[in-house]
């Protein structure tokens, strides 16, 4: 084992490479380990999304985003991560998940595994944890939910074209998924549990879903839960009883969370109710000391508190108290 890092932050994501930006400026030796890609969660996003925000308010490092337009694609976010981590030259494992984390405070050890199946084994002083929450959908918890035309991901319409769709869900991903696989030519019935759309929809997008919906362009059931997925279609409920929906392609937009089992294997400390870990917030310490933590999972179950625009500043706090500055 080489000599250790200072610090080793997991996850590769905009909070992740901030803290380890953060810590190089300070005269650290930082190494950043993810299991996927840089920003592996942003490549999975749809690929022709548009981010709710300016791109100021998602650069890291003092480095400025330049984009075509006032809000960022997801195409200009990827280039500019990845222009940053070149930037400052950051050490970054790549496709090697972190299998486990033991010693302790000043003497920790992460046990990694690489993609083809190497194990690796680092030595770090401290450890950041910025795993956000992307990795892990919500299921619904339905027989079928593992069939093969199943996804809790949506990428693109043109594999959907002339396709029966069904998207569940009523925020933004699955307004936004509608939209598109109906304009892919995709025939589209939208499935949400409450009676309408959430409150949080983009502002440019909440009048496009419900013009299309009042038109019948897109068929929309609310109220409604999935009772089962089979091959064809979803037999789904609501007040006015049961029936089935054809689909050859479902889309369970429901949300996703944090790895809790990761942070409860490291002897993070979580609220009962809310899944918020246990931390110092000015330091961004967890209750296990040395592990500090960053990004969404600060948030616990509340994935909805914590962005790319407030997440980026924590590497700032942690830095600073790793350096009593």
């Amino acid at each position: 084992m080489n000599l250790p890092y200072d610090l080793i932050c997991i996850g590769a994501g905009p909070t992740g490479l901030a803290c380890a930006i953060e810590a190089k400026r300070a005269g650290l030796r930082a190494l950043v380990a993810d299991k996927g890609c840089l920003c592996n969660s942003l490549f999975h996003y749809p690929v022709n999304m548009v981010f709710f925000t300016t791109p100021e308010l998602m650069e890291i490092g003092d480095l400025p985003m330049t984009t075509a337009s006032d809000k960022p694609t997801r195409a200009e976010a990827l280039k500019y991560y990845r222009k940053a981590a070149e930037h400052y030259a950051l050490e970054l494992k790549l496709y090697e998940s972190v299998e486990r984390v033991s010693g302790q405070d000043g003497k920790f050890e992460v046990h990694t595994r690489t993609a083809q199946g190497e194990k690796m084994d680092y030595a770090a002083r401290k450890i950041v944890i910025a795993t956000g929450y992307y990795d892990l959908p919500n299921r619904i918890g339905v027989p079928g939910e593992d069939l093969p035309h199943v996804r809790h991901y949506y990428t693109e319409a043109h594999a959907f074209w002339g396709q029966d769709v069904v998207v569940v869900g009523g925020k933004n991903s699955a307004a936004e998924a509608a939209l598109d696989l109906w304009r892919g030519g995709a025939r589209v019935t939208l499935v949400h549990r409450h009676a309408e759309l959430g409150a949080s929809i983009k502002y440019w997008v909440r009048p496009d879903i419900e013009n299309r919906i009042k038109a019948r362009e897109i068929a929309a059931f609310f109220e409604t839960e999935i009772t089962q997925i089979e091959p064809r279609d979803v037999i789904v409920k609501n007040p006015q009883g049961s029936r089935r929906i054809l689909a050859t392609a479902v889309f369970l937009l429901t949300g996703y969370h944090p790895d809790f089992d990761f942070l409860r294997e490291q002897g993070i400390a979580l609220d009962p109710a809310t899944m918020k870990p246990h931390c110092n917030p000015e330091t961004l310490e967890s209750n296990v000391p040395g592990i500090y933590l960053a990004g969404v999972i600060l948030g616990g179950r509340h994935t909805g508190e914590i962005f790319i625009e407030n997440g980026r500043f924590h590497g700032k706090q942690i830095i600073a108290a790793l350096t009593k500055k």
